[in-house]
């Protein structure tokens, strides 16, 4: 997870709460394999991974219309290509682009 990301990020909601353990700080990696290890044994339809955490952020954060040097930051994205593809995936990139 980008640092910008924990640093700033709500705590609160039904999908926060799981980015952080119970004294409020970050989840460690472990936890997060933990996690979704519980996830995985209920037999969900496809598979479960924490890297998905970091694309659902990453796209939405995109469909918002987010600039994508402000995103490659927020996610922690050394190499800017890695977070163009967040932007050339968004379905509905264009749908009102001439509002």
């Amino acid at each position: 997870m980008g640092r910008a990301f924990l640093k700033h990020a709500p705590r609160t909601g039904p999908i926060l709460a799981h980015l952080y353990d119970r004294a409020g700080g970050p989840r460690t990696p472990n936890a997060f394999h933990a996690l979704f290890g519980r996830r995985e044994r209920a037999k969900m339809p496809f598979p479960v991974h924490p890297h998905m955490l970091r694309h659902g952020c990453g796209y939405a954060l995109a469909n918002a219309g987010h600039d994508t040097r402000a995103l490659q930051a927020w996610l922690g994205h050394k190499n800017i290509q890695h977070t163009v593809r967040y932007t050339e995936l968004a379905p509905d990139r264009f749908k009102n682009f001439w509002r």
